[in-house]
């Protein structure tokens, strides 16, 4: 998936309409991805390393005459040969894994999904600290996050909100989102989301006039 020009503009206005109806302050950011998962193949290929030593040593008379016939059944095999075979094929093994699961769609496939669901919620909440959290006089702002590599989506609230908002009415938000998502449409849901974040807000802090807009309303892509 990716976000396009339209995409941007489609968030924006929604974000501007929804911010009309209410004195609360949306921010949207999508991201490529929450983290680079790079601890993923190192636990992979060292599991499979461990593994490796595990069946060598509960099948080792299998392995040894395996040995013996590759080499022609001349060799007398010393432990410290037995050994040094043993740390070769383990770290060949170790090393194919780790190259393999390197691969992005594979260490997509191999990262948990609470693993994902855990980093995405820790970027979210890194993200609002930095652009969303107190940075309105009535400490009233509200962040949509969607990480797109994980299909993964967060919505933060300051805590003016959170005081006055229960986590479930954010439910039909992300209902819409995650159901644009799974067509394709990350710019729609974005947009959906927003919309209904909007009326949530404009229930609990509707509209005054009296407070300024004091973020901006475009949509930011990292």
């Amino acid at each position: 998936m990716r976000i396009t020009e339209a995409d941007i503009d489609l968030v924006t206005q929604a974000v501007t309409d929804a911010e009309a109806r209410s004195d609360a302050e949306i921010a949207t950011i999508v991201a490529e991805r929450s983290d680079n998962y790079n601890d993923v193949p190192l636990i992979w290929a060292a599991l499979t390393a461990l593994l490796a030593l595990a069946v060598y040593a509960a099948f080792p008379d299998f392995y040894i005459g395996l040995l013996d016939r590759l080499t022609g059944g001349w060799h007398v095999w010393t432990m410290r040969e037995w050994m040094t075979v043993l740390l070769f094929a383990t770290t060949l093994k170790f090393l194919g894994t780790l190259a393999i699961i390197r691969w992005w769609p594979l260490r997509m496939i191999f990262t948990p999904g609470k693993t994902k669901t855990r980093r995405a919620r820790n970027r979210a909440i890194a993200l609002f600290k930095a652009s969303t959290e107190r940075r309105t006089h009535s400490r009233t702002g509200v962040l949509v996050y969607l990480s797109l590599a994980e299909h993964r989506a967060e919505i933060v609230a300051d805590e003016a909100i959170v005081a006055r908002v229960e986590p479930e009415e954010w439910g039909a938000a992300m209902a819409l989102l995650i159901d644009e998502l799974k067509r394709g449409h990350p710019g729609a849901g974005m947009a959906a989301a927003v919309h209904a974040i909007g009326d949530v807000l404009a229930t609990h802090f509707p509209r005054t006039g009296t407070d300024p807009d004091e973020m901006p309303n475009r949509m930011i892509c990292l």
